[in-house]
């Protein structure tokens, strides 16, 4: 999920106990399939994508008149920061009483899907918005378990890239983004050399440690879980994978010790302000000119594999990114919702948003015209080529709180001077598989 995104991950491993034992009742319509339908209204529950609340009200606005004017059915748009919106998904799924439409973070797909408060997009229903084709496969991959309805469909697609400061590397003589991890780590200490920080790192953002954890440990040939959803964190090659980050800090030294502490995007301002040479980050365009950097200051690539060529399941160097948008299963307009998502998933208005929010569209049809920028360019390749979802299991959540402290206590220690060792690293692992489920 996110740079859209700041998820209270440890909220919905709490809440979802709570909502599965208060079940899904209630609500406004004795008919979730729409017979009591109020055809001239719905209810938009929209996460805050811009650099604030009010930005997103000035970008969508404008269409949700236009999905008015077109259908009649007016849009009372509430934009929710990502620090409430989990709370208030959770208390609408146990009370039934909530919005028509709601936006969810990708990443929270299966959870939510769990707790039952969500329309579910069989085939029919997906139909209605022209079907499960017309989306990127590794986005609807992010939308629900494997091989049960949907609990949503693709909004917004976002993958990592390799941020790089155009001027610093050719000051450090570095001719080119580095393509492998040991070229990335040799080209942050040549960077170190002429009196840069190699790379920022957000060592205090749980869920960036774990969406690298992840990557990093797909690059190894490993899984956080097995094929029947038993959590497998301490396997020798997510030790090796997330040693490999927190190395970055720890033995390679090519990230600032104060980046152990960062947890509210300060990374990006430290790259667009030039302090760091490097930075790994999902659609980072928009906070970057935000920050005052311009675009022609850096270049994007693709995050490093292990390998220059690498094979298989190695061959991954982001998760899938981004944003979903839901129907909630109580809604008393479930017609009008439907043609709301269809509207909003249309190609003229993915072309529009994703513009607008930096990220680059999950529907194929939108992404027939030239990128419009080198930022977007990466973003398709990857999302075409080398995304894989985060771990669609109910636990998701917790998989990233759990693994993401593991991760930032690793990052604490390295900070302090604490060696970080193989051994180590498999004890915070083991000890946030243990908790796994609690």
């Amino acid at each position: 999920m996110r740079r859209f995104r700041k998820t209270a991950a440890a909220a919905l491993t709490a809440g979802l106990t709570a909502v599965l034992a208060a079940g899904c009742g209630g609500g406004t319509s004795t008919n979730s399939e729409g017979s009591n339908d109020n055809p001239k209204e719905l209810t938009y529950w929209a996460t805050n994508q811009g650099s604030s609340i009010q930005q997103d009200k000035k970008v969508l606005t404008p269409e949700l008149k236009k999905f008015q004017k077109r259908t009649g059915i007016k849009v009372k748009l509430e934009v929710i920061p990502w620090s409430s919106l989990l709370d208030r998904i959770l208390a609408a799924t146990s009370s039934g009483q909530g919005p028509d439409v709601l936006n969810i973070g990708n990443t929270w797909s299966s959870s939510l899907q769990k707790g039952g408060g969500l329309l579910r997009w069989d085939r029919r229903t997906l139909a209605r918005v022209g079907g499960e084709k017309r989306f990127t496969p590794s986005a609807m991959a992010a939308t629900g378990a494997k091989g049960k309805p949907p609990a949503a469909v693709p909004l917004y697609g976002l993958t990592y890239g390799l941020y790089y400061n155009k001027k610093q590397f050719k000051d450090a003589g570095i001719g080119q983004p580095p393509r492998t991890w040991d070229e990335l780590v040799a080209d942050g200490k040549k960077l170190n050399k002429h009196g840069h920080t190699g790379i920022a790192v957000e060592g205090g953002n749980l869920q960036e440690n774990a969406h690298h954890a992840f990557i990093l440990g797909k690059q190894h040939g490993a899984d956080f879980f097995d094929s029947s959803g038993k959590p497998t964190f301490d396997r020798p090659a997510n030790v090796k994978a997330v040693k490999q980050y927190v190395d970055l800090l720890a033995n390679d030294e090519i990230a600032a010790k104060g980046d152990a502490e960062y947890a509210q995007n300060q990374s990006v301002r430290d790259f667009a302000t030039g302090k760091a040479g490097m930075l790994l980050w999902q659609a980072a365009r928009t906070s970057l000119l935000a920050h005052g950097m311009k675009s022609g200051e850096y270049g994007v690539a693709r995050v490093p594999f292990q390998t220059a060529h690498p094979l298989g399941g190695r061959r991954v160097n982001t998760m899938v990114g981004g944003i979903n948008i839901a129907v909630f299963k109580n809604t008393d307009n479930h017609d009008g919702a439907l043609k709301f998502v269809k509207f909003m998933t249309s190609v003229k208005e993915q072309k529009l948003l994703n513009n607008a929010y930096g990220g680059v569209s999950p529907v194929l049809k939108a992404q027939q015209d030239p990128p419009r920028s080198p930022d977007e360019a990466v973003q398709r390749e990857a999302m075409a080529e080398s995304a894989a979802p985060l771990p669609q299991v109910p636990d998701e959540s917790q998989f990233e709180n759990l693994v993401g402290t593991a991760v930032k206590n690793l990052f604490a220690d390295a900070a302090a001077g604490k060696k970080v060792t193989t051994a180590s690293v498999r004890r915070e692992l083991s000890k946030a598989q243990q908790q796994m489920g609690k």
